[in-house]
């Protein structure tokens, strides 16, 4: 089958999963055409059956504003009509899903089929602006098949826009061959002592994220526990944190890593992930860390507790309690034993429940259910 993938290609959670899952059809025989304004972050190698298509915006003095969506619906026109491209697979509703459902009907006699997957901020925040409300419920309504990556996001969108569209779900997944612990044993010397404890946070640094949350929650860890913190990703809370964390008289035990590409041997260093965000519709950095046996203590929020068993896999918490997930993480990190079960719990369950082995076939009888 051939598949256009519309996305966005950066850090985010949404571009992550629609690159992995590009690479992992293609893996299976698929071709995969991406269609973006940057070459996916996560397309770092070369990938067989892959090509990738650049949208260029045109800068014309009579357009005050950026013509991205309109750019974007045009590449899609060209691509499909060259490439006949049998699904075009858009990663959020706006402004990816409304430009491949316009360069559907320009196409016509193509037949080209729309998916469309919701990710999270494109329903919980964008689509909640009054003057998008009309568009985001068109566009779900309007594609041939639509997908959530978790029953809250599902429940929310049906709630928030009334939309009568079918939308299945279909959980984030992962690589569980590729993520998984392994020895780093010289890297991780030159982060911490042996009888220091490493912490984790991977984010794209923006308000939702709550960073300065996981720097306070490792404040408190800190004086009672020897440890040290990796942050990981960068956005514009960055340069906050960084004050928080001067301020707060613990830069010595912080490292900023910014963005990284070796996520597993970052992972494979530490012992515990904090996300104690304001809105998470899944987490796929969260259910990486928990495939490289890292325990997760997050929020309650969004589709969280669907990945996170508490007192299982993790903990969760409410939203800004940093207390009761600095407790959290004293009560894993200072019990070995305790923290080793956790980890491979961990595990398994991202290996039961989220394995790309499992997930991608879904995808797979979704595009085959619009085309045939």
């Amino acid at each position: 089958m051939n598949i256009g993938i519309v996305c966005y290609p950066t850090y985010g959670g949404s571009g992550v999963l629609a690159t992995e899952l590009g690479k992992e059809l293609a893996a299976r025989g698929h071709t995969v055409h991406f269609i973006t304004y940057d070459v996916p972050m996560r397309l770092d190698g070369f990938v067989d059956n892959t090509f990738y298509h650049e949208v260029e915006t045109t800068s014309y003095p009579l357009f005050e504003f950026p013509m991205y969506p309109l750019a974007l619906t045009s590449k899609i026109v060209e691509v499909v009509k060259y490439h006949n491209l049998d699904v075009i697979h858009a990663h959020y509703a706006i402004p990816h899903a409304t430009s491949a459902i316009m360069a559907k009907q320009i196409l016509g006699e193509h037949h080209v089929k729309v998916v469309t997957t919701l990710h999270g901020t494109d329903i919980t925040l964008v689509g909640l602006e009054p003057t998008f409300l009309p568009l985001m419920r068109y566009s779900i309504e309007q594609s041939d098949a639509v997908t959530a990556v978790s029953r809250f996001l599902r429940e929310k969108t049906v709630s928030q826009y009334g939309v009568k569209k079918d939308i299945n779900v279909i959980y984030n997944f992962v690589d569980t061959e590729k993520y998984k612990r392994i020895s780093v044993g010289k890297w991780r010397n030159h982060i911490a002592k042996d009888s220091e404890k490493i912490l984790i946070h991977v984010s794209n640094f923006r308000n939702l994220k709550r960073v300065p949350d996981v720097i306070r929650i490792f404040a408190e860890v800190q004086k009672q526990l020897p440890s040290k913190l990796l942050l990981v990703g960068d956005g514009p809370d960055r340069s906050e944190c960084e004050m928080l964390v001067r301020d707060l008289h613990i830069a010595e035990h912080v490292h900023f890593l910014g963005k990284q590409q070796a996520i597993v041997e970052i992972l494979s260093s530490a012992d515990l992930m904090l996300m104690p965000s304001q809105s998470e519709s899944f987490g796929l950095s969260a259910l990486e860390a928990m495939c490289c046996e890292v325990p997760v203590v997050s929020t309650s929020v969004g589709g969280l507790p669907e990945l996170i068993v508490h007192g299982e896999t993790g903990f969760i918490a409410e939203i800004g309690d940093i207390h009761r997930m600095a407790k959290y993480t004293l009560d894993l990190l200072s019990n070995d034993q305790k923290r080793a079960i956790f980890a491979a719990n961990s595990r398994a369950r991202a290996v039961e429940c989220f394995d790309s082995k499992k997930i991608i076939p879904q995808y797979e009888a979704l595009y085959a259910s619009v085309v045939g």
